[in-house]
């Protein structure tokens, strides 16, 4: 059987009448629209069966203003305890979704999987199906296979939304690869004005994020590891855009840190040239093993990955600088 046939088997053996797609905190294009077009696809097949979109830790600003244009309906307090099945879309760990983690732990409701990032084994363990693509650049690459699977097309709203997901989770397909976009050619025939779409959902820079990245830039540290240029920094918001700004000015590998009310979290982001040529992949090699020093979670992509957990910010770079060299003291130079 196909992963889109296994899913909905689970579906059909629990009898389950209500299934809970839940997104990550702060869920981000990519989470929202995987689960919104997931939802339209089991509804073809599941009429009866009541399919909720849940963001108990909240959406971000992006996928406020998808709400606007797109008839995505997100329950923020979704009743987990109540689901017959559980999904997690683009969403590696479930300590991403903080407080209610441990309900979901708890709930003997079969679990699901669905994502594009470097797994968790404490995560995966726990589910009866992991549908995982880590060469993904985006969760929607997924989804729109189950698609596939199901010889179903996504109708004109879902595919606008996964298109979206991916250009987004992308950066506007700059970290696109050939699967991606070949998908992406197939959802623009649907009738997907590229540059308008973009351009509806671009959203303006605020001041605020825009100092969080001069921030960054002034208290960074440089250092040099076998010839690689990492640029280390902390602010107290925006950690993830302070990072790709210190990678964008020329370092080639990045780390914020920021900390609020005891906790502490970190955004890893680096050049195409440092993962394959170091060798690196920060979710596995350096998010992971952080996540565990500062007794909490980390992971992610090769590029790109996040940290969180309990610690101050100044030993956590020294850490997260230990392991790099750790990794780094073999790699080839730079060419």
């Amino acid at each position: 059987m196909n992963d889109f046939q296994n899913l909905t088997k689970i579906l059909e053996d629990n009898k389950a009448a209500f299934v809970l797609l839940l997104c990550h905190r702060s869920a981000d294009a990519d989470a929202i629209c995987s689960a919104f077009a997931l939802q339209g696809l089991l509804k073809r097949f599941m009429p009866n069966v009541i399919i909720e979109v849940g963001c108990p830790q909240g959406i971000n600003k992006l996928s406020k203003l998808l709400l606007e244009y797109l008839p995505i309906t997100v329950n923020l307090n979704p009743n987990i305890e109540s689901a017959d099945v559980i999904v997690l879309l683009d969403t590696n760990t479930i300590e991403q979704l903080d407080q209610v983690a441990t309900v979901i732990k708890e709930s003997a409701a079969p679990k699901v999987i669905i994502d594009h990032h470097s797994q968790n084994p404490e995560t995966t363990k726990i589910c009866n199906l992991c549908i995982v693509d880590e060469k993904a650049a985006a969760n929607c690459e997924i989804v729109y296979k189950l698609f596939m699977q199901a010889k179903t097309d996504p109708d004109p709203n879902e595919a606008k939304a996964l298109f979206i997901g991916i250009a987004f989770d992308t950066r506007h397909f700059a970290l696109a690869n050939s699967s991606t976009l070949q998908i992406v050619a197939k959802l623009v025939t649907q009738g997907i004005d590229v540059q308008e779409t973009l351009a509806q959902f671009a959203l303006p820079i605020d001041s605020s994020e825009r100092l969080a990245k001069l921030k960054a830039c002034k208290r960074a540290k440089i250092v040099r590891i076998n010839g690689w240029i990492i640029a280390l920094s902390h602010v107290s918001a925006y950690q993830a855009s302070a990072a790709k700004a210190l990678v964008d000015l020329g370092a080639h590998m990045s780390a914020v840190a920021g900390q609020k009310n005891g906790k502490i979290a970190i955004s890893l982001r680096c050049t195409r040239q440092f993962t394959e040529q170091a060798g690196v992949n920060l979710g596995k090699d350096i998010a992971a093993p952080l996540g565990e020093y500062l007794q909490g979670t980390g992971g992610g992509h090769a590029m790109a990955a996040g940290v969180s957990g309990t610690g101050e910010i100044e030993p956590t770079l020294k850490q997260c600088l230990l392991l790099l060299k750790r990794v780094l003291c073999t790699s080839r130079h730079p060419t």
